[in-house]
């Protein structure tokens, strides 16, 4: 858990340095076991985009936390930067809001007992 925070604080600061938009953190734990958190940022453009990610994956790197895996580099729209514990998604915002990711993470876990 240790790790995740520390790669988690690396993840924030890494986006607010690259002036990443609505940068969001969400607990997904007790949700899924992709990882411990989820992290969506809004660039303003598929060149902000594409600056934030490669600045975000370089601070992994430095921070001795490996090559994290990445899709949709190339376009831009929507970069997902799988980093272990840390899962982080940057969006343009149009996309971002069309597929409105963070939504579906943050609704409240259903009791079991109400799950039929």
């Amino acid at each position: 858990m240790a790790d995740a925070s520390r790669a988690l604080d690396i993840v924030l600061a890494s986006l607010d340095d690259s002036k990443a938009e609505n940068i969001i953190s969400i607990n997904i734990q007790k949700k899924s076991s992709l990882g411990d958190y989820m992290v969506v940022a809004s660039g303003r453009s598929n060149r902000h985009v594409s600056a934030a990610a490669d600045h975000l994956i370089k601070a992994l790197k430095d921070a001795g936390l490996g090559m994290p895996k990445v899709e949709g580099l190339n376009s831009a729209d929507w970069v997902l930067i799988d980093a272990g514990d840390i899962i982080v998604h940057v969006f343009r915002p149009e996309v971002r809001e069309f597929y409105n990711i963070e939504k579906m993470w943050q609704t409240p876990d259903l009791d079991e007992e109400t799950v039929h």
